[in-house]
């Protein structure tokens, strides 16, 4: 059976098992020894972690990843995570993120379409010892005012730290992506207006119509902006997102390939498998087989 760490908020019952501390919107986590991570988990909110002793393996999107001392991960919502093992001196600094507050934080809404990509293809980065100990000290501070004594400007100076830290963070990513400043161009609005629909969609609609409908443009145009801003059409980005939804039940999923086929609104079983080995190159029961093999 898969679980979910939900985007809305950070009240799945993992998070709280494992946190010192959780508002709904934030949460911080000091130790992972509890968390066994045999059944995938759907990652819907972000993720910062920093390994401050020891190591750990984990798979990220079907891939095996390690950590290290000094190593950050980060992972944003949509990732699917399974088979981790962490060595017993392993300690870690992580602060969770729901996807609806990150919306709230101005800086994510200027998020360049290159830094979500890099952070897709290399979500483990080695940060130096002055890098490390930055974001230890944001930890601690923000530790510190979440545990105690509530002040009268509690929640401002939290998200003030949070997006304090945000900056830092950001900054430190120019050592390792080339970040383009964000236009905020009305195709570059729209686009990002696409992507937050068609990442929150479930099932996700295959037409581009659908979405343009929904954005209130022509399908054409759409998938022009698109192929500007990202040099991927809207078919495309579609697709890629669609994929993922279809290898995370095939995988994780105690679910028959026709109650899959259901779910994500295949109008019978042979189209979906038609599609399924179009994009995968076999059939959803090939995969299926060889992904448990």
């Amino acid at each position: 059976m898969e679980t979910k760490l939900r985007s809305g908020c950070l009240d799945d019952v993992l998070v709280k098992k494992i946190s010192v501390y959780n508002d709904s919107r934030i949460a911080i986590i000091d130790e992972l020894q509890s968390l066994n991570i045999e059944q995938a988990v759907k990652v819907e909110a972000y993720i910062i972690l920093l390994c401050v002793k020891g190591k750990g393996s984990l798979y990220i999107n079907g891939e095996s990843r390690m950590i290290h001392v000094n190593d950050l991960f980060i992972c944003h919502p949509n990732i699917i995570l399974e088979n981790s093992m962490i060595s017993i001196d392993f300690e870690c600094r992580c602060i969770c993120l729901s996807s609806e507050y990150m919306k709230q934080l101005l800086l994510i809404a200027g998020e360049s379409w290159d830094l979500k990509m890099f952070i897709e293809k290399i979500p483990i980065l080695s940060l130096n010892a002055e890098e490390a100990e930055l974001f230890c000290q944001y930890y601690s501070l923000l530790r510190s005012k979440m545990l105690g004594t509530p002040c009268k400007h509690q929640k401002e100076l939290i998200d003030s730290l949070i997006q304090a830290f945000l900056y830092e963070f950001h900054d430190a990513l120019e050592r390792f992506v080339k970040l383009k400043p964000p236009t905020f161009t009305s195709g570059e609005n729209l686009f990002k207006e696409f992507i937050s629909l068609l990442s929150s969609s479930y099932p996700k609609e295959r037409m581009i119509g659908f979405y343009a409908n929904q954005l209130y443009v022509t399908p054409k145009y759409l998938s022009a902006v698109c192929k500007e801003v990202s040099g991927q059409t809207a078919s495309e980005l579609i697709t890629q997102y669609m994929v993922k939804d279809v290898l995370y039940l095939l995988r994780n999923s105690q679910k028959s390939i026709k109650e899959i086929a259901n779910e994500l609104n295949f109008p019978n079983l042979s189209f979906f498998g038609k599609y399924v080995k179009q994009h995968l190159g076999m059939s959803p029961k090939q995969y299926r087989e060889s992904s448990y093999g």
